[in-house]
């Protein structure tokens, strides 16, 4: 994909650029303390959404965001999911990255620190005490170190169903645990429906699914969530033969013909499940609003079912937000932009786009969420994602030898066994 600049207008007006540079000036050299407001200059935003909800949500904002403050103009520039944070580093080696990116949180906005401004200093702290998993965006996940980015929502890896076709192969309700998941991959292959769709989406993080929606569940499946840390500090192997057992049961998934038969290549899965070509797809939320605007009632959502018993884990946490780069030179607007994004009008503008807003007291609005927001009500334990949570260069290993392994190229055991080669290569200091 080539860089695309999806939004807004084109030359800037300059005329309070002096200004600008003057407030800039001040700022970097006394700082400042307290709620931002805007000032006047250009503000450049990245982000790897691709095409879904959340780049719509974002392109919301920054409308919303200049009719308040016409006097900043802010180009947001789609970049290539697939190598962004490569093309984020390299950007800002030769002094072009922009003011404002979208990182993820956890391990990713720790990887590239060095890069990134603590916007704790720049921000209000009573809109930052109302933001929802600032642990997972804070140095060494401590809130009282630096804050590496503003959460952009609440977000859950979550499994989509079509409960037309599930009736239409006679199944009541979506499985529950491995057991109930191939019941349902017989019943719904009886009928002529494929059970479960894997291929890239809109996001295109690459060319093929991503497999880390899955191995979230596949770890909540198996360990209790505090035993989570063990898998980046070492304490659980990759290799361990529980984790290769309940891994080849999620590879046996396309043996057992309960998928698509082109997992590597298929694409678009979306628009497919959309259309009724399969019954079960794994996503994240922030495609619900689109695929409940064309299934409705017929769209439902489950915990993936990875657990020899009833699945208790649920994959939730903010998972991604904006930075702001040291080297931007226009803080103070980038700072604007955060606080407007944390206000009640930025809330109920990612809300309306069908996100589920990061700030307490602000509802997501699509039905649907009542029942997985309702989760932990119910004995269910908040996971967090497993590829915020691990060490990234574990997470690129992974994005290759899961799918291999699920699409029965390479066997299960190798393709953790280079995981944990990748862990063991690490240096000491990311053991942890």
């Amino acid at each position: 994909m080539s860089q695309t600049v999806m939004a807004h207008q084109a030359a800037p007006p300059r005329k309070h650029r002096f200004k600008s540079c003057l407030a800039a000036a001040v700022f970097g050299a006394v700082g400042w303390i307290g709620a931002a407001t805007a000032h006047a200059g250009d503000l450049t935003i990245w982000h790897n959404y691709g095409t879904e909800v959340n780049a719509t949500a974002l392109n919301a904002l920054v409308t919303a965001f200049e009719a308040k403050d016409p006097d900043v103009k802010v180009n947001v520039v789609s970049q290539p999911a697939d190598n962004y944070f490569a093309l984020l580093t390299a950007a800002a080696i030769s002094h072009k990255a922009p003011d404002l990116a979208v990182m993820w949180t956890g391990m990713f906005d720790l990887k590239y620190s060095h890069l990134l401004a603590d916007v704790k200093p720049l921000l209000a702290a009573s809109d930052l005490a109302q933001m929802k998993g600032l642990k997972w965006a804070s140095e060494d996940f401590d809130t009282s170190k630096a804050l590496y980015l503003v959460p952009f929502e609440d977000q859950f890896y979550i499994g989509f169903y079509n409960k037309a076709l599930l009736k239409k192969a006679g199944i009541a309700a979506a499985p529950r645990d491995w057991s109930e998941l191939a019941d349902a991959c017989t019943k719904l292959r009886a009928a002529g429906i494929t059970p479960m769709l894997y291929g890239s989406d809109s996001q295109a993080l690459s060319s093929e699914f991503y497999p880390f929606y899955d191995l979230s569940y596949l770890v909540a499946g198996l360990y209790p969530v505090g035993d989570l840390p063990g898998l980046a500090n070492g304490k659980i192997a990759w290799t361990s033969p529980e984790l290769v057992k309940q891994v080849q049961k999620w590879a046996d998934l396309h043996a057992s013909k309960c998928t698509n038969p082109d997992v590597l290549t298929a694409s678009d899965i979306l628009t497919k499940f959309n259309a009724g070509q399969a019954a079960m797809i794994v996503d994240g939320n922030w495609n619900l609003q689109q695929l409940y605007d064309k299934l409705g009632p017929d769209l439902g959502v489950f915990p993936l079912p990875y657990s020899d018993t009833p699945i208790k884990g649920v994959v939730q946490m903010p998972g991604d937000g904006l930075s702001l780069l040291k080297s931007s030179d226009n803080k103070k607007d980038a700072a604007a932009f955060l606080t407007f994004m944390m206000s009640g009008d930025g809330q109920k503008i990612l809300s309306k786009a069908g996100l589920i807003p990061a700030r307490e007291g602000y509802e997501a609005t699509n039905p649907l969420y009542a029942g997985l927001l309702g989760l932990s009500d119910q004995g269910f334990s908040k996971y967090p994602m497993i590829d915020n949570v691990i060490q990234p260069s574990v997470v690129d290993t992974g994005s290759s030898t899961l799918n291999a392994a699920f699409a029965q190229q390479m066997t299960v055991t190798a393709a953790l066994q280079k995981m944990q080669d990748t862990w063991n290569n690490l240096p000491a200091a990311q053991k942890q």
